[in-house]
């Protein structure tokens, strides 16, 4: 079987991946330092729904009950970001959720195609 590279580890962004209970089984680096105030890297194998405030975990039980996906900026402290919630699947059921988060610049070109 061919083993497959952690493709997410080195990117700018942070990738969160949890269960369908809200158990988090995976971070990438920059989702460890993001949330490093919060435990970072032991936060892997903790529930993500008691990390958040009551209206954000039913939102995200929402989505992966309804296999729909959530797509908003926040700023925080000055800084911009790009949240994207979708669910992740095995064998065609939705087995959880991902969430990447990307930073944005103040100034970002914008293309029509």
């Amino acid at each position: 079987m061919k083993t497959i590279p952690d493709w997410a580890l080195g990117l700018n962004c942070a990738i969160t991946v949890c269960d369908l209970e809200g158990k988090i089984l995976y971070m990438n680096e920059k989702a460890q330092k993001t949330f490093s105030k919060w435990g970072g890297e032991n936060l892997i194998g903790q529930n993500l729904f008691s990390c958040h405030k009551q209206s954000s975990a039913e939102k995200i039980k929402h989505l992966m009950a309804n296999n729909e996906t959530n797509l908003y900026t926040i700023e925080k402290l000055g800084v911009k970001k790009l949240i994207y919630q979708a669910p992740w699947y095995t064998e065609k059921e939705v087995a959880g959720m991902t969430e990447i988060s990307i930073e944005l610049p103040a100034e970002m070109p914008h293309f029509v195609r």
